[in-house]
């Protein structure tokens, strides 16, 4: 789960972590109001959308008085930024960072993800603070320095250490951005996230390290420990049919192709888009029903992948391991006398009662395509999107 940065914020605050002094406003007299709070006359303006690069879009400002912040604000409120994050469509700004302004001496980077080769947290720092650390990554990776975390230990001061020596501080400010990583990484930590990214973590004039923008995501998986995050949603930010898939437990991505999937099981799901596109066709979606697919859940995604106005082929693979082909066959049926879909189906069951779920099929009397393998069932939704 993403949340705002303004929101991040808070959550650094409680870990020691230095932020710039910042409000949130919804309106132009609420930005004015915040901008009016702030240690100093200079302020920036910045529109709180889930998405990178806000600055190039026009989403950061910087402003010299509170009447500056309310005519940044009547611009920005109700705007569509595009960024190269958010796509072509970009996303309404709704609601606005009015942070004090900051005296910076250099600019880094810092962050925490979890390296899944490894199975272990990575801590990332870089002198390249301000750039897509993508780009960087691509460009100079010599220029990002890693500590990989082991979960038994922790992250140990000597490692912090570590870090701050590879951005070239000494003295204060190495002091400074020791303690900065090591409550960077406990409120990582404590908050189950899933990322923690600063960029960019500013050096001041006067040597103090600050986290002048914020990145956080949630682990959904850790949501029920964390029932107190679950206010921070905000459902604007998110894919509308992405949020109607989360209401049924369903695991949705909504991709841009024509050929509507589902699938149980997420490995099966990749793979199933990857036949998808070499049997010339484009997924639609990721769609993951889980290992108790059933009526309802069936139906629950025939809606959320046919409110998609792309999609004009849908093809349903299932491996019957944890459920039975015959129920998952029977669930298919039942669902489509529910929801009527208007686009040739094609079912591909294999595993436990396999043949039993072709016959319920069979003698549905519904125009369902049978396939027998991956391949057949790629082939099969492709000869069906050009008849």
């Amino acid at each position: 789960m993403k949340i705002h940065e303004y929101q991040a914020k808070e959550i650094l605050k409680k870990y020691g972590v230095p932020v710039p002094v910042g409000y949130v406003a919804y309106t132009v007299d609420g930005a004015v109001e915040a901008a009016r709070k702030l240690p100093t006359e200079i302020a920036v303006v910045k529109a709180q959308i889930h998405a990178g690069g806000r600055g190039k879009g026009g989403g950061v400002k910087i402003a010299r008085s509170p009447e500056d912040v309310g005519k940044l604000a009547q611009f920005m409120l109700g705007m569509t930024l595009v960024t190269h994050q958010t796509g072509p469509e970009g996303r309404k700004v709704g609601r606005l960072l009015v942070e004090q302004g900051i005296d910076i001496d250099k600019e880094f980077y810092a962050g925490i993800v979890l390296d899944r080769e490894t199975g272990k947290n990575v801590v990332m720092v870089s002198t390249e603070g301000g750039m897509e650390i993508e780009k960087v990554a691509e460009e100079s990776p010599e220029k990002i320095i890693k500590v990989f975390v082991d979960p038994a230990i922790g992250f140990r001061d000597f490692e912090a250490r570590e870090l701050a020596f590879a951005l070239g501080l000494s003295g204060e400010a190495f002091k400074q951005c020791v303690a900065f990583l090591k409550g960077l990484y406990r409120a990582y930590e404590d908050t189950d996230a899933s990322l923690f990214e600063i960029n960019p973590l500013v050096l001041t004039r006067d040597a103090k390290m600050i986290a002048l923008d914020a990145k956080v995501n949630f682990d959904d998986n850790a949501m029920f420990r964390h029932p107190e995050y679950a206010a921070l949603r905000d459902i604007a930010e998110e894919d509308p049919l992405e949020v109607e898939a989360s209401k049924s437990n369903l695991n949705y991505i909504k991709l841009d192709g024509n050929v509507g999937c589902m699938v149980n099981g997420a490995g099966l799901a990749m793979a199933t888009m990857d036949i998808i596109k070499l049997a010339g066709g484009e997924p639609a979606n990721f769609l993951d029903v889980g290992g108790g697919a059933n009526k309802d859940t069936v139906a629950s995604g025939f809606r959320i992948i046919l409110s998609d106005p792309n999609v004009k082929a849908i093809l349903i693979n299932i491996f019957g391991g944890i459920v039975r082909c015959d129920r998952v066959a029977t669930g298919v049926v039942e669902a489509s006398h529910l929801v009527h879909p208007k686009v040739p189906i094609v079912v591909r069951l294999e595993g436990t009662n396999a043949e039993e779920a072709g016959v319920i099929l069979k003698n549905s009397g519904l125009n369902f395509l049978v396939a027998k393998g991956m391949t057949d069932a790629a082939k099969k939704v492709t000869q069906a999107l050009a008849a």
